[in-house]
């Protein structure tokens, strides 16, 4: 494997995890506020 090649996938692989990471908090967090909003599950303060 060229020192090129080498960079490029250590580099994919030091990134992928964060990646993953942060991609699944932002889809959780959509959906939840999508969920949320669906369903009206709000604090009802009267």
């Amino acid at each position: 494997m060229s020192t090129l090649e080498s960079i490029i996938w250590t580099t994919l692989g030091y990134l992928a995890m964060p990646t993953i990471l942060i991609v699944g908090f932002v889809a959780t967090a959509i959906f939840s506020c999508w969920a949320l909003n669906r369903f009206q599950f709000s604090e009802k303060s009267e």
